[in-house]
């Protein structure tokens, strides 16, 4: 069997998908269905078990696994209870990586872009312990991602025992179809299709610094699909191990990711652009940009879906359907 933690969240769906999609219907998910409809993401699904996450270690015993891809986590970045977001993103996540060493199971995980903080430090995913002490968080939700990727960064240090293989993902800003349970994290283009469609005004943040433009606030946006295929190649590569960037390595602006979606329904852009609230205006990111030299350089060469492209796909082939997920 194999284990997706967060099977019924975004990308996990995803990658259940692409799973039974590959002939594999010996698939477990363990996570919270919860009230907001996540059961829809696997609706078309094959699966072995759905496994409550507070039940999950009982389950792993005397299990075997062919490898677990743990993608579990509370992913709100304006969650504030640091006692719960620890318990569930950090701790949890130790529990699971020392199972997975000691079954010599190869262990997939997501870590976060958010790991970065305000981008001072660049976005370079070196997994030694001096480069990622370096880096700053600026919420509870990168620094629980951020404080596993040391604890697994002590280990390969320190040459203690790990997984066969281990993989850390620090995903950029990954949108694409079964994202629609995440409310205010859905990404920007999810949020605002409906309005686009009906030619309603489409709001965006006006530039508060100098050099910018309004609405060219940049962020690395990458398609799940990508995504995806990633976490295949990584299960299907048992050689390599490492943490890693995903993103597509190119900035682009909301204004275009917004102008795409305009392009793919053949209506004309109705945007106008408020100001950002001042709560945030110190601390909001205006450019994100991932490298993905290291990725490459571990074998993998399934290349990145343009942006206009992959809102093309979203919109064509999930957005502007009844049916609008996986």
């Amino acid at each position: 069997m194999l284990l997706v933690t967060g099977g019924a969240g975004f990308i996990g769906s995803n990658v259940v998908a692409a799973l039974n999609d590959a002939g594999r219907s010996d698939v477990v998910v363990c996570d919270w269905l919860g009230t907001e409809g996540k059961w829809r993401n696997l609706a078309k699904r094959q699966l072995v078990d759905i496994v409550p996450p507070a039940e999950l270690m009982d389950w792993l015993k005397g299990r075997r696994l062919d490898a677990m891809v743990h993608l579990g986590a509370i992913s709100a970045t304006t969650a504030t209870d640091g006692d719960l977001v620890i318990e569930t993103n950090f701790r949890l996540s130790m529990r699971l990586l020392d199972w997975c060493t000691m079954n010599a199971v190869p262990f997939i995980y997501a870590s976060s872009a958010a790991t970065y903080g305000d981008g001072m430090e660049g976005f370079d995913d070196d997994g030694s312990l001096p480069a990622l002490k370096k880096l700053r968080p600026m919420n509870l939700y990168g620094w629980s991602k951020h404080l596993f990727d040391l604890a697994v960064g002590g280990r390969v240090a320190n040459g203690e025992p790990l997984p066969p293989q281990w993989a850390g993902l620090k995903f950029f800003n990954v949108f694409g179809p079964n994202e629609y349970h995440k409310g205010s994290m859905m990404s920007v283009l999810a949020r605002r299709f409906d309005d686009v469609k009906a030619g309603r005004v489409v709001q965006l943040f006006r530039s508060h610094r100098e050099g910018i433009e309004d609405g060219d606030q940049r962020r690395d946006f990458i398609y799940v699909d990508d995504v995806v295929r990633v976490l295949m190649w990584l299960l299907a590569t048992p050689s390599v191990s490492g943490l890693f960037n995903v993103g597509t390595g190119k900035a682009r602006s909301f204004k275009d990711l917004m102008l795409s979606a305009y392009a793919a329904l053949g209506t004309r852009p109705n945007i106008e652009y408020i100001d950002m609230p001042e709560s945030i205006r110190d601390s909001y990111q205006y450019f994100t940009e991932s490298k993905v030299d290291r990725l490459c350089r571990a074998g993998y060469n399934g290349g990145f879906t343009t942006l206009e492209d992959a809102v093309k796909a979203y919109v064509g082939d999930y957005l502007d359907r009844p049916d609008r997920f996986r």
